[in-house]
């Protein structure tokens, strides 16, 4: 699964910002905040990856069991899922 086009990350002042851009602007109103874990999700699931794929990332990435961030994942996917921002 991936992230669909036309949203671009960005940080500003400090805080991860993701907004529309393109196309995506007219069926997307508003912006998402994401904190640093949402932010490296985000990256994750930038590029074409199982659930799986990322927690092997995160679990490399940060101090955490499996089990833990897998549950974290997918709470994550689930939003994303929600919001029609995933090509599956």
């Amino acid at each position: 699964m991936k992230i669909k086009n036309g949203f671009a990350k960005r940080n500003i002042a400090g805080s991860n910002i993701v907004v529309p851009v393109g196309k995506a602007s007219s069926s997307f109103n508003g912006m998402i905040t994401l904190n640093d874990s949402g932010s490296f999700f985000w990256d994750c699931f930038s590029n074409d990856i199982t659930i799986d794929d990322a927690v092997d990332m995160a679990v490399k990435e940060y101090d955490v069991d499996a089990q833990t961030v897998k549950k974290d994942i997918e709470h994550f996917v689930q939003m994303l899922r929600e919001n029609n921002l995933l090509d599956e």
